[in-house]
């Protein structure tokens, strides 16, 4: 598994999702997602959506790129690690 392409794919993954999320901020329908998903969970929603600018989305979008690359990275590194292991045992 290579190191780089895996922490790639996990930043991709988790930065996409919140793309996602922005956009919905974005159009205006955020709030009523959230408000429907705390519907369902039995949860009265207490959360406010806040209007949408777009540094804080980009600034969101690379925070989880980079979660995502090292949550990826050490993931891909610790399985190779133990399929080396099991591989000269």
């Amino acid at each position: 598994m290579t190191v780089g392409k895996t922490g790639l794919v996990f930043g991709a993954v988790l930065s996409g999702r919140h793309l996602f999320w922005s956009m919905m901020v974005a159009l205006g329908w955020a709030q009523r997602v959230i408000d429907c998903i705390f519907w369902m969970h039995f949860i009265k929603p207490v959360l406010v959506i806040k209007p949408f600018k777009v540094a804080r989305a980009a600034i969101l979008i690379a925070v989880t790129a980079s979660i995502g690359f090292v949550i990826g990275s050490a993931f891909a590194w610790i399985w190779n690690a133990m399929c080396k292991r099991e591989r000269s045992a």
